[in-house]
């Protein structure tokens, strides 16, 4: 899931949210935004049964993906467009 709040200015607070457990071990979000590097924006365990990573992001178009441990690759249903190459986030 995906939840995005307007901040002031023109960034956006995007926070993406997986269950805790599935899929197993640590998780990332990687994307144009931050060159595809691993581990660069985890995901964080919350107290809800949830993990969750926010990013501010500028007004734009994203690609972005999933990478759990192992090397599998994971799409967001959530986002604005699901293909391929992975979820397109526009802000």
């Amino acid at each position: 899931m995906i939840k995005r709040n307007k901040l002031f200015g023109s960034l956006t607070r995007v926070t993406f949210c997986l269950p805790r457990d599935v899929p197993p071990g640590p998780v990332s979000v990687v994307g144009c935004f931050n060159e595809w590097q691993p581990g660069r924006h985890e995901l964080v365990a919350r107290r809800d049964g949830t993990r969750t990573v926010t990013i501010k992001l500028a007004p734009g178009e994203y690609r972005f993906r999933y990478l759990a441990s192992g090397g599998v690759w994971l799409d967001d249903e959530s986002a604005d467009q699901v293909d391929d190459s992975g979820g397109l986030l526009r802000l």
